[in-house]
């Protein structure tokens, strides 16, 4: 058995998608007292949603958003503009309500949990933190692999659990977000040998690298890709991510196989995605790409992953804000599809002229 079968026997298979509600929503859309199309993107997202809940009347339940904290060995080598201890300042801020997904978090009435996938600190204790801490941050993956192979496995099974406990049983979308300095240096890395597109295409700024910032991150991540020759997923996973992207990894898969909406938020959670997807392409299946990072490379991730943003406005924070916005349009969306009358409910003609 592969290594990656062995991991995805510990998930339940993802369900296909309803093609025949796909079909009967696309008809439904088309005779809504609008003119064909005018909704633009609205529509086939609407067409989306039907597919995912297998039903004409979709809605939002019980939304949860997760945030996963990690540290990450790498940022010793200057590839952040911030030192590794603003991870655990920010896990502070979450919940005492001050960050900025805390704020999109209420105003969408949406649960908000921290997660202590690997923070080099002690977050202490808080009904809204879970510790799934596996290490006090990654190794420098420069040097050596970032996480042992049993530490991958076990951030898999880790965020496959923290989704089971945070999701109730009637929820049925999902918000996921990340924090960890040096993280858009692993996701770089991640996306370049996951992909295969260049390395130039895939290291950017991160939090704000200057040029000499920048030119060290890149021949840092240089470095390292020629330090491994491996290009399945989950050894790539092992030897450049994080904790929290591995377990991003676990909860896509764990969202997917119980037909849940995903909202993917920036740079970082779209690789754990595309991480994901090379496991098994159904989890894009139930995945919602909320926004396009400013993050350079972010853009040239979806072009690859075949997949639109709904909203591009230059937001490169993280936590899952860009995908606590997008939830709003997935709502209207969702209204749309459910509230519009029909020509015929309407007594409107449908015929120009």
């Amino acid at each position: 058995m592969t290594a990656a079968a062995h991991e995805l026997g510990s998930f339940a298979p993802i369900p296909p998608l309803d093609e025949g509600v796909r079909a009967a929503a696309r008809r439904h859309v088309d005779v809504l007292t609008k003119p064909l199309g005018a909704l633009g993107r609205i529509e086939p997202l609407a067409v989306a949603l039907c597919a995912m809940q297998g039903t004409l009347r979709p809605e939002i339940k019980s939304p949860v958003a997760i945030v996963f904290a990690a540290d990450h060995g790498v940022a010793d080598r200057g590839v952040s503009a911030y030192p590794r201890a603003v991870t655990t300042q920010m896990v502070s801020n979450f919940l005492a309500g001050g960050a900025a997904i805390s704020v999109l978090a209420r105003l969408q009435q949406m649960e908000l949990w921290v997660v202590d996938a690997g923070v080099d600190g002690d977050c202490g204790t808080h009904p809204r933190l879970m510790n799934a801490k596996i290490r006090r941050g990654t190794r420098d993956f420069v040097a050596e692999a970032a996480m042992t192979a049993a530490e991958c496995h076990a951030a898999l099974l880790a965020g496959k659990r923290v989704l089971e406990q945070v999701a109730e049983p009637d929820s049925n979308a999902v918000v996921l977000g990340e924090m960890g300095i040096g993280n858009t240096a692993a996701s770089a890395l991640l996306m370049h040998r996951v992909t295969g597109l260049p390395l130039a295409d895939c290291v950017g700024r991160g939090t704000g690298l200057d040029d000499a910032g920048l030119e060290r991150k890149r021949a840092a991540l240089a470095s390292a890709s020629r330090r491994v020759t491996t290009a399945e997923p989950l050894e790539l996973l092992a030897e450049f991510g994080g904790y929290e992207i591995a377990m991003l990894v676990g909860a896509l898969r764990a969202a997917a196989a119980r037909r849940m909406l995903i909202i993917v938020d920036g740079f970082t959670v779209t690789v754990a995605a595309a991480v994901a997807a090379r496991l098994d392409r159904g989890v894009l299946d139930y995945c919602v790409f909320g926004h396009c990072s400013a993050e350079h490379a972010h853009r040239a991730l979806l072009r690859h992953l075949e997949v639109e943003p709904l909203l591009d406005l230059g937001m490169r924070l993280g936590e899952g804000t860009g995908a606590a916005v997008a939830l709003s349009v997935v709502r209207a969306a969702i209204a749309l599809v459910t509230d519009m009358a029909t020509f015929e409910s309407a007594g409107v003609s449908n015929r120009a002229g």
